[in-house]
Parts: C-alpha cells; structure tokens; sequence
C-alpha cells in the first residue's frame, strides 16, 4: 500500500484520506484494505464562506464558526474528543462507518455481504429502532442529523444532491449506506440559513461519546424539522412522529429518550 497526493481526477480504485480519523482505524483493524491511499487535502476545499462549507473543514472549525447555525456547531462541538475534533472532517464525518460491534469485529453479517444481521438475535442495546429489518446497525454521525434537518445541499466532485439522498438504508440488492459512486468525492455542503435550531443528545458517557440518540430540530417560520442520530442505519428524518419505529428488545429504552428530547427540543425552539 502507498499514500499518495491526489489531482483532481486521481482517486480512482484508491481510497480518499483526508483527517484519517476514520480511514486509519478500519485499516489497522482490517476492515480496510485499500490499493493505495489517497491524500485528498490538496484538492477538497476547507473552510466556510457564507452557507457554504468545504468537505475538508475540520468538526472544530465547524464548532467554533458563529456564522453556522447552532445545531450544526452543537453537533460538531458534541461529536468526538478535542483531539478527533481538530483532525476529523466534515466529509469523513458524514461518511464513517457503523459502530456495530459485529460488523467492527469482522463478522459476517449482511453489511460485510453475509446472510444475516447477528444484532437482531445477539446484543444490541446501542442499535437501531428504525429502518433495521434488514440491518440494525445505528449511524453514528451527530452531524449528518444536524445537516439532514437543515436540508443541507452536498456538491461532489459528479453532482449535487440533498444530503438526504446520499444515504441508503441498506437492502438485499444494495448494501451500501451511501449513494456515492466509485471515486465520487464530496467536495462541500451548502446550509440554507434558520431561524433557530438545536442539537441534543444522549450518550453512554457525557462527553466523547457516539450517540445513543441525538435530534437536530430546526425551525423555519412556523415549521420544525427534525432529523436524529443514532436510531437507524442512516441518519433519519422524523415525520409526523414515532408511529413507523421498530425497536428491538433490547433498543426499546431508545424510544423513549428519542421522544422525550423531541419535546425538549420543539419546546427549544417554540
């Protein structure tokens, strides 16, 4: 394996690294085996200029940029520790794998293109309480619930495209959580502006942790969207409320820490 600099066409089979506080863990763990790795800083934009926000900015730049709205910040500043802070990306942030315990352990289950999902029927109190007939693994990203409730816009290096559609709940035919094609790269997120907004979140530990269950809610004149993290494969939009949910035995306490920071969020917000 090699590390080198990219063009802005190199990527190719290769895998992107930018922060590399996702991209070096999977591949000390061996969950990836790259051809190559590629160093993306040099072409993928870094920094905020007005709503629109470079793949490369760090979560702490993100946290400390008053000019961004406060779920954003919030779920930047809650994300991970200082020093993953000052190193993770926005795009690798939105793009990291699930902390399932089976599928970090090399299991093979339906994500690693086996027949089963072994957190259905094994341990599975941190999963999911949407989405997971198929898959029960939980998305871990605090940010992308921030981006999905402020329908966000991503720009890659193919396409623009709201940043609900570069998630996929995984299914027999598709097992992919993201839409992103070979080689696409994700070069910046436009935010539409909001009249108020707010991130809470529930975690095994007060800080540094993933969330159990985090909700991004953002107001807009008199409607509120809410987006959560935590509860389904990918991030997940709320509807008209908790009616569709599907939580396992042992993910069934979820549903209630999910409800109860909605109303404290909408209540935030009111």
């Amino acid at each position: 394996m090699e590390l080198r600099r990219a063009s802005d066409t190199e990527v190719g089979d290769a895998t992107p690294i930018a922060g590399g506080t996702e991209v070096v863990p999977l591949y000390r763990a061996g969950l990836l085996k790259p051809v190559a790795l590629v160093d993306v800083r040099g072409v993928v934009p870094r920094g905020v200029e007005g709503g629109t926000i470079g793949a490369g900015t760090t979560l702490a730049e993100l946290a400390a940029d008053e000019s961004l709205p406060d779920v954003l910040r919030e779920a930047s500043r809650l994300a991970a520790s200082p020093q993953i802070r000052a190193m993770g990306s926005l795009a690798g942030n939105l793009l990291q794998s699930t902390r399932c315990w089976y599928w970090r352990l090399g299991w093979d289950c339906r994500l690693h293109g086996g027949d089963e999902c072994f957190a259905r029927d094994g341990e599975h109190r941190e999963h999911a309480i949407f989405a997971n007939d198929y898959c029960a693994s939980a998305h871990p990203s605090d940010v992308a619930a921030a981006l999905l409730a402020l329908d966000a816009t991503v720009r890659t290096t193919r396409r623009e495209l709201p940043v609900a559609d570069l998630f996929h709940v995984p299914i027999e035919d598709d097992r992919h959580v993201t839409t992103l094609e070979p080689g696409e790269l994700i070069l910046s997120v436009t935010v539409p502006p909001a009249d108020a907004s707010v991130y809470l979140k529930a975690g095994v530990r007060r800080l540094f942790s993933f969330p159990l269950v985090g909700v991004a809610a953002v107001r807009r004149a008199d409607a509120v969207r809410v987006a959560l993290a935590g509860v389904a494969p990918v991030p997940w939009l709320l509807g008209d409320g908790f009616g569709d949910a599907t939580p396992l035995p042992g993910t069934a306490y979820k549903l209630e820490i999910a409800e109860t920071l909605v109303r404290r969020a909408r209540a935030a917000l009111a």
